[in-house]
């Protein structure tokens, strides 16, 4: 799972870093077009089911020497210099959370969101540890222009959303690169 790209480019120049602006990022145009399907982004951390087996998202910073089971997602980012990939869940005490959720059920092979209560500070209000398929909740009123997206936000407690374009292309959006923030 590589890097999504956002919808609108940043005003990282002399703005405010990490806020957009009424520009769309260079392919991502589709989204604007109207491609694609609109889908909730979830504040947790990304995991993997692969042939029975559940994989934690491992972001190996710029300099450091990935562990010896990491699985890239693809090239170190040019900028930040971050490596994105995904190692097994142990049984070490950090990943207690990731295996919390995974006693709950079956789950297919894909990519999931943990969250719960030890996850990002619980934004999800979720009781429990539990792990959601990416993409699973669709938001087909979800606008697509800058200023109809900033509006369309206000009214909802939700991290973002992801666009799934048919042939696998991906792209987000976040309530807080407008400046707004969850209640």
């Amino acid at each position: 799972m590589e890097k999504i790209v956002s919808l609108f480019a940043r005003a990282f120049p002399g703005g405010d870093r990490g806020l957009v602006y009424n520009e769309a990022t260079p392919g991502a145009e589709w989204v604007v077009a109207g491609e694609g399907v609109a889908t909730r982004k979830w504040d947790g951390t990304a995991c993997m089911v692969r042939a029975g087996k559940l994989y934690k998202r491992y972001n190996c910073k710029r300099g450091k020497t990935p562990p010896p089971d990491f699985e890239p997602c693809g090239l170190p980012d040019a900028m930040t210099g971050h490596w994105p990939g995904w190692i097994p869940v142990s049984e070490k005490s950090d990943d207690q959370w990731h295996r919390e959720a995974w006693g709950i059920g079956d789950f297919e092979d894909g990519t999931y969101e943990l969250i719960g209560p030890k996850v990002q500070g619980n934004p999800e209000k979720a009781p429990v540890h539990i792990l959601i398929r990416h993409g699973r909740e669709e938001w087909p009123d979800c606008p697509r222009t800058f200023d109809a997206l900033r509006e369309w936000f206000k009214g909802r407690d939700i991290e973002g959303i992801v666009w799934h374009h048919p042939d696998g292309r991906m792209v987000k959006i976040k309530k807080r690169d407008f400046g707004l923030h969850r209640s």
